[in-house]
């Protein structure tokens, strides 16, 4: 699965924080008071944000296994956890969902990971899932929506052809990019889960300089990737130094649509 710089992702935490649907944190944290001791197993933990988001809002009896194929992202996780005895740490490649420990957990969750997933792996997901009555909390999943202020006449081409970018192979099959959130609301629900979603979108405010640009340069090379036949290299350039130059004069705001997702057993 392509990695992650924990800088990009010590960046965009707080934007995350800020996004995630409190309904459902809420429906989460209803579900786990039932048990004594709840386990979560979080998938795609990379430093620990999922856990770091939720820890004070869930039961103070929850128990966390975070999973990373990432040793770099996994030690940080760990530096981050030291001292809590309630979270273990396992590295794992979730293209071998078999091998995921899921006896006695109640609730798989997730941030910002299944867009980056393909539909057999959700089908897999979703049967062991089954198998194991274990809930699946998703938070994140981007869903094709940026929009710009002010906007640029190139924004919905550039849009395009991320989007088109999101659907490649990102090391775990061809990604789902912003059909993520159906894809798991469908093949859950035919398996009986009661699935509930909810808005989650980035809003960048105007003076959010850092994130924005980030994001912005982050968007150059899946455009270069995906322009031929469609735009050139030179708008590609030209709509990046536009947007940067927007940004710097504090004068962007930007909205990236996501969506959480909360499936649990009938």
């Amino acid at each position: 699965m392509s990695g992650f710089s924990k800088d990009w992702l010590a960046l965009r935490e707080p934007a995350d924080r800020a996004a995630r649907d409190p309904d459902l944190v809420a429906a989460l944290a209803a579900h786990l008071a039932a048990r004594s001791e709840p386990r979560l197993v979080d998938i795609g933990c990379g430093t620990g944000s999922t856990w770091r988001a939720l820890k004070d809002l869930l039961p103070p009896t929850t128990r966390w296994l975070l999973v990373d194929h990432d040793p770099a992202l996994l030690a940080e996780a760990a530096r981050q956890v030291e001292g809590d005895a309630r979270v273990r740490l396992l590295q794992h490649d979730l293209n071998d969902l078999d091998g995921l420990p899921l006896d006695d957990v109640d609730v798989v969750t997730a941030s910002a990971l299944f867009d980056l997933v393909s539909e057999p792996l959700v089908v897999q997901l979703a049967d062991r899932l089954a198998a194991t009555r274990t809930g699946l909390y998703a938070a994140l999943n981007y869903d094709g929506d940026m929009r710009w202020q002010p906007a640029d006449p190139l924004d919905a081409v550039m849009v395009e052809l991320f989007n088109a970018h999101q659907r490649t192979d990102k090391g775990l099959g061809a990604a789902l990019g912003p059909d993520a959130t159906a894809c798991l609301e469908r093949h859950l629900g035919a398996r009986g889960f009661r699935v509930l979603t909810g808005p989650s979108p980035w809003r960048m405010a105007k003076g959010q300089i850092h994130l924005q640009g980030e994001l912005i340069e982050g968007m150059r090379q899946p455009l270069t990737e995906m322009a031929a036949g469609r735009v050139s290299g030179q708008d590609i350039g030209r709509w990046i130094d536009r947007r940067l130059a927007d940004i710097a004069l504090s004068g962007s705001s930007a909205l990236v649509g996501h969506t959480d997702l909360l499936a649990l057993p009938a």
